[in-house]
């Protein structure tokens, strides 16, 4: 059994990903309405695991995890972009989010949306001109391919079109059978944009950061395809049965919207078991990957795995 201090290498790079945030606002007139709605959303807290993805991908491939921490400040601030406008009244209309009022709830609706802008664009500006807010960070070259892969995975073809897809299921309007395996595919095909693909592209922008070569890029985005269906998985799990003090936010609201769930086509059980079996998956593509070094250095990517399945928020 790993004796790993998962807890405490997330507090390091959790201080190490808000104190770049912090640097990246610094720049930004704090009494402007904008510029406050964005910092409330986006330091509310949070569990930075896209982030610590990079972070710790990076460090596998025995790069200085700093050289992602662009990339991981830029998914942050995407990442929050689709929780502001996830929680707004024409989405999942949520008045809670990491403990704290959602931003529209805060500020206002308007406030809102163009503070999900400001992040989403912001993300780009960053990893276009790092230069005055981080120390070190990839060549011009690469960090074009990580606007290119990091856009792709957030927009029409990626989490966007995720979102899209999961508001359309409300209601099963397709009239899909809970039972048949036409609804679990529609479910996976949804949350593979959702949230798969920003945490895929998390794990890519740490292994393009540090300049990974194909073998490894290979692996690792089997890794973080399974895990970020696993991260859904959970997701739908603790909207049944967490407990809204320690996540932050309300539960039971997917099924006060007749969302398509894994619970809802697997049962409850069953979709412990599923996250499990691609946790198990996750991991086995990592086994692959036999570079020197690589098995003790990837000690981080193998507990943010089991974490996932075993989280509580």
């Amino acid at each position: 059994m790993s004796t790993f201090d998962l807890s405490g290498y997330l507090s390091r790079n959790r201080k190490l990903v808000d104190a770049a945030l912090v640097n990246v606002f610094h720049e930004l007139d704090q009494q402007r309405e904008l510029v406050q709605a964005m910092t409330h959303s986006l330091m509310a807290g949070g569990k930075r695991v896209r982030p610590a993805l990079a972070l710790a991908t990076a460090g596998a491939l025995d790069a200085d995890p700093r050289i992602a921490l662009p990339a991981s400040c830029a998914i942050e601030m995407i990442h929050t972009y689709s929780l502001i406008h996830d929680d707004l009244p024409a989405m999942d209309d949520d008045d809670l989010r990491r403990g704290v009022p959602t931003c529209h709830k805060q500020f206002s609706e308007p406030t809102a949306i163009l503070a999900g802008d400001g992040l989403l664009t912001h993300a780009f500006h960053i990893l276009a001109a790092p230069g005055s807010c981080f120390k070190i960070y990839p060549d011009a070259e690469t960090r074009l391919i990580l606007v290119e892969k990091i856009s792709a995975a957030a927009g029409i073809n990626g989490m966007v079109e995720g979102q899209m897809l999961d508001m359309q299921a409300e209601n099963n309007p397709e009239n899909l059978p809970l039972n048949s395996p036409g609804a679990l595919a529609h479910l996976k095909k949804i949350h593979r944009h959702k949230t798969g693909a920003m945490i895929e592209v998390s794990v890519a922008s740490g292994a393009i950061s540090a300049g990974a070569d194909k073998e490894a890029l290979n692996a690792l985005g089997t890794y973080a395809e399974n895990i970020g269906l696993a991260f859904q998985v959970m997701d739908d799990i603790l909207n049944v049965e967490g407990d809204p003090k320690v996540m932050g936010k309300a539960v039971g609201s997917d099924a006060l919207h007749d969302k398509l769930t894994f619970p809802a086509i697997l049962g409850l059980e069953k979709s412990k078991v599923f996250s499990k079996q691609l946790v198990a998956d996750a991991l086995a593509a990592l086994d692959s990957y036999k570079k020197t070094e690589f098995k003790k250095n990837s000690e981080p990517l193998r507990a943010i795995a089991d974490y996932i399945i075993n989280r509580n928020r």
